[in-house]
C-alpha cells in the first residue's frame, strides 16, 4: 500500500534529520585527524584530507574551516584569506572567519582591515574570547605604527618614547591567535 504523500515526506524529513548527526560525527572525527596530522607537522597529508572533507561537503562552514587552518599553517595565506572572505560571505554569522581574516590581515600589516574583521567577529558573538583578545593586540599595534610614523616626523617626546617602547615590549609577548 502507498504511503500518502504527506506521510512520505515526513519518513524522508526523519532519514534526513537521522542522517545529520552521522555526518556531523564524521566530520568531527575528520576534523580530529586532520588536526592530529597537523600537529605532527604531517601538513601534506593534513591538507590532502581537509581538501576532500571541503569538496565532499561544500556547504559544510566545518569542513572549509579546517581546509584554511591548514592552508594558514603551511603558509598559504592569501589561499586561506581568500577561502575565509568567502565563508564570510556565506555564513555571515559566524565569528570565527573573520578573526581569521583579521589574522591574516594584520601578518601583512594591514591593521585597519585587521580591527574591522575582528570587529564584525564581535558583533556576530561578543563573547568570542579570542577575537576580542586579538582587536585588543590590533589596536596596540595600531597605536604602535602611528606613533612610529609621528618619530619619522621628528622625535617623540620622553612619555610618547617611553609608551611606544612600551608598546612594543608588550607586542613581542605573543603573536594573535587563529580561531580553532
Amino acid at each position: 500500500m502507498p504511503l500518502p504523500r504527506f506521510s512520505l515526506v515526513l519518513a524522508l524529513a526523519a532519514l534526513l534529520l537521522a542522517a545529520a548527526p552521522v555526518r556531523a560525527d564524521r566530520m568531527a572525527e575528520e576534523a580530529a585527524a586532520v588536526r592530529t596530522l597537523m600537529a605532527r607537522g604531517e601538513l601534506t597529508q593534513a591538507l590532502q584530507r581537509a581538501e576532500k572533507a571541503a569538496t565532499a561537503q561544500p556547504g559544510d562552514a566545518a569542513a572549509q574551516f579546517l581546509l584554511g587552518l591548514v592552508l594558514m599553517e603551511q603558509g598559504r595565506d592569501t589561499e586561506a584569506l581568500a577561502l575565509y572572505i568567502r565563508m564570510a560571505e556565506s555564513w555571515p554569522e559566524l565569528p570565527d572567519p573573520y578573526n581569521n581574516i583579521a589574522l591574516l590581515r594584520a601578518r601583512r600589516g594591514d591593521y585597519e582591515a585587521a580591527r574591522l574583521a575582528l570587529e564584525a567577529a564581535l558583533r556576530n558573538d561578543p563573547g568570542h574570547r579570542i577575537a576580542r583578545a586579538n582587536l585588543g593586540r590590533v589596536h596596540l599595534l595600531l597605536a604602535v605604527q602611528a606613533w612610529e610614523q609621528l618619530g619619522a616626523q621628528g622625535p617623540l617626546d620622553v612619555a610618547l618614547q617611553r609608551q611606544l617602547d612600551e608598546a612594543r615590549a608588550l607586542l613581542a609577548g605573543g603573536a594573535p591567535r587563529t580561531a580553532r
